[in-house]
Parts: structure tokens; sequence; C-alpha cells
């Protein structure tokens, strides 16, 4: 089932990224020390309970050049546009302003549910402050306080109670679901055009014409798939076109109700800054990934273009050095279908699940070929290991202390892991713990 959203709306100074990480926690610190990856910090997984679901700031959509009303205007309908849920966050020591109340007209036209929030109720001595607040229409306000992290739970326990029943899209089992991100007009519109043999998504010269989130089942030699389109932009106009967070948020959510993301770059043009943010976030969410590098028809080549592109891709992005490559031409249809095999394989080896047995072997092999280095005096010991997930395959390593567990070897380990049984396509997780 896919994750709920919830926006944080409001207009500026209410605290809403304070609120963002606060409901994150630790996981916006997590920075990822690769190949200038830049983390967007609009829009991150989170839980509360039992429940997880998707949290997006709207502050951190940046609309520049737009006049203040008019960007607060476009950050509530990206939020009516995008979430499941509203968290409407106005400040208690300022009390109701006129831009409150600009937010709250436009939040009186979506039906969705509007959980209305009283930042900078720092004690309870302040909670007089949120009386003035039912004026605008949305029931009990929450007071909350975002650097004390107060009423945080009453607030979740509303927004969890909003959240759609589950069930909302059943997942059917045989399907493959696959999306195709990447920068706007890079071809993914046409690429899907291709698969399917007929213009079924709207396909023009202009980046970000993608009307709307299209998914298409297709069937291909006897297996059925699930095309995933990212919709560049649902809002027809020139500000949604670039904004790149906006089309950034849109890749997001498909990445979120994928097996496997197939990264497109464009022949032309080369590799960008945006593509290696779009693909750090299919890494990070532990998706099968393949690059698809589109327009192949259109470049210059020689008999080493191939291999100098693929070499550029794998300097990019150390981090998918897993993932394969295919260089494709949506226009001309060469290679096109061959993504499907490469499609399944890749979903196959997401969800592969290995025997405790043989997987031991492997490990007991490579440790015994590449005893662990010591550190201060103590070196690691490995006593056995197993396959706790797939989705991505994750393993969990019982040792004798998971803190001598180097980077290195980790890395040595999940290495040897993909020699001994593939994984093309597929991130591997290892996660170290202590032997109890």
């Amino acid at each position: 089932m896919t994750k709920p959203t919830v926006a944080i709306v409001g207009r500026p100074n209410v605290g809403k990224s304070t609120i963002f990480n606060r409901i994150v926690g630790e996981r916006i610190s997590i920075v990822e020390d690769v190949a200038g990856v830049t983390r967007d910090r609009i829009y991150s997984s989170a839980d509360w309970l039992s429940h997880e679901f998707n949290l997006i700031d709207t502050g951190g959509i940046d609309i520049s050049n737009e006049p203040f009303l008019e960007q607060i205007r476009l950050q509530a309908e990206i939020a009516i546009d995008e979430a499941d849920v509203i968290i409407f966050l106005t400040n208690g020591r300022e009390g109701v302003t006129d831009a409150d109340e600009q937010v709250a007209k436009i939040l009186y036209k979506t039906n969705k549910p509007i959980v209305l929030a009283v930042n900078k109720v720092d004690n309870p001595d302040m909670r007089d402050m949120i009386y003035d607040f039912y004026a605008l229409g949305f029931g009990d306000p929450f007071p909350i306080s975002g650097s004390h992290g107060l009423g945080l739970g009453d607030l979740l326990d509303k927004v969890a109670e909003s959240f759609p029943l589950e069930g909302a899209e059943e997942i059917e089992e045989d399907v493959i679901r696959f999306s195709l991100i990447g920068r706007p007009n890079v071809g993914k519109s046409s690429l899907v055009n291709a698969f399917l043999g007929e213009d079924r998504v709207i396909v023009s010269d202009v980046a970000g014409t993608t009307t709307d989130a299209i998914d298409t089942s297709y069937e291909y030699e006897g297996q059925k798939y699930k095309i995933i389109d990212t919709a560049g932009m649902r809002k027809k106009g020139k500000v949604y076109e670039n904004m790149e967070k906006y089309s950034v948020l849109r890749a997001l959510k498909a990445i979120d109700r994928s097996d496997v993301v197939l990264i497109v770059l464009n022949g032309e043009e080369g590799i960008r800054e945006m593509d290696k943010r779009i693909a750090g976030f299919a890494e990070d969410a532990g998706k099968g990934v393949m690059f698809v590098v589109n327009k192949w028809d259109a470049v210059e080549k020689d008999d080493k273009t191939m291999k100098k592109f693929t070499t550029d891709i794998r300097e990019s992005f150390l981090f998918l050095d897993y993932a394969p490559v295919a260089f494709v031409s949506a226009k001309t249809k060469q290679r096109v279908n061959t993504l499907f095999e490469k499609v399944k394989l890749i979903s196959d080896n997401h969800a592969f699940r290995i025997q405790s047995s043989v997987l031991n072997e492997v490990v007991e092999d490579a440790v015994a070929r590449n005893p662990a280095p010591t550190s201060k005096g103590k070196r690691l010991r490995i006593y056995y290991a197993t396959q706790v997930a797939v989705k991505p395959p994750t393993f969990v390593v019982f040792v004798n202390e998971p803190e001598l567990m180097h980077f290195s070897y980790e890395r040595f380990l999940q290495n040897r892991l993909r020699e001994s049984f593939g994984f093309e396509g597929t991130p591997i997780r290892l996660i170290t713990r202590a032997r109890s």
C-alpha cells in the first residue's frame, strides 16, 4: 500500500521546517557522504506509532520571483494537490494574521482533512494564545512547540486519525511496478509511448508538459507490468515548469510506489546535478535501479562513445555501481524492448531470498579469504548471518562488537554477496548486531 502523504502548510516564519525536522527526527540529519548528492529536505519518510507516512515541508519549495501572497498560494495549492492530510501551521505569539486568513481561504476549497496547529506555545501558561485561532474555522487548534517538541504527540494522533483507510491501493502480487524518473524533457513520456506502441501520454518539446500521473498496465511475454509515469508537472504554467523541487516531489511519489526505478538521462546533454539528486532518492528508498540513456539516436558517436558515457555514469553515481546501463532511443524505438527483460531481472533480484545455510557458507568463505582487520587491539568476529527482508534484500550479521564493523569491511561483504548471487540492479542492506 502507498504511504499516506502529510503536508505542512502556513505563511513564512511560523516554524514549518522546525516542525518538519521534529516529526522526521534523526532521519533528517543523515547526510550521504558520496559524490555531491544534494538531498532536498522538503520531503521525507516519517512514522508515528504504527503509521508510516511521507511528510512535505511546503516552505522548502522555493517559488522565487513571485509576490509574497502568490508564493503562499502556490505552496498551499501544491499541498492540496499532493497531500492526504494537511497540517495548517500558525504562530501563537503573533496571533491570527492576514496571511493566515489567506492560507485558510485556499484550504477551505479542499475536501482534504485539515489539522490546525498553533506553534510557539512553549509552556502551559501560554495556552490561552490558541483561542483566537478558532476564528479560522478548522475546529480545535492544537498548541505545540517546535523548539521544545511539546504537543506533537496529540497533533500526530489527530493527523493519523485522518489517514485514508488501509488497503486503498491493493498491490497485485504478480505485477512488476516500475517508474521512469528524471529531469523534465529527458524523454520520459516518449519512452512510455515507445513501450506501449501508442501515444498514451501527451508529449511535447516544452519541458514539463506531462499533465497528470498515469499508471499504465502492460503485459510483455506473459509478465504483467505497471508503468508509473512521474508526470513531471500537473499544473500548467511557467512557475510550475520552473520549480525543480516540485518535479522532484512528483518523482519521489512515483519512486515510493515502484519496485524498480528507471533513471532516464538525456544522451545529448549528459549528466546534470539534478540527475544525481533524483538518483539519490531512488537509492535511499531501497528500490531496484537502472540507468536509461535516452535520445541515443541523436548522439554523434564512434566505437568509444558508449564506453565513455558509461564511465561518466559510474564516476557520477558511485553509490549506484550495481545499476545496469541501457542506451535507447524512444524516437526510433532502438533497444526499448530490451528494457522489460532488465526490469524483470532487477525485480527478481530485488525480491530474492537466500537460504541461511548457503548465505553462511559464502560469509564464512569471505572471512576466511579476508579476515576482518583489528581495531584498537580487537578483531571483529562474525558468528552468522541471516536474511531478514526482501525489497531490498536485507541481512543481519551477528558479531562480537558491532562498532568493530568498519564501513570498508561491510562493503567487502556486500561485494562478496554480489559476486555469489548476482543482485544486479538492487541495493543490499547489511545490519550489524551483537550476538545476544
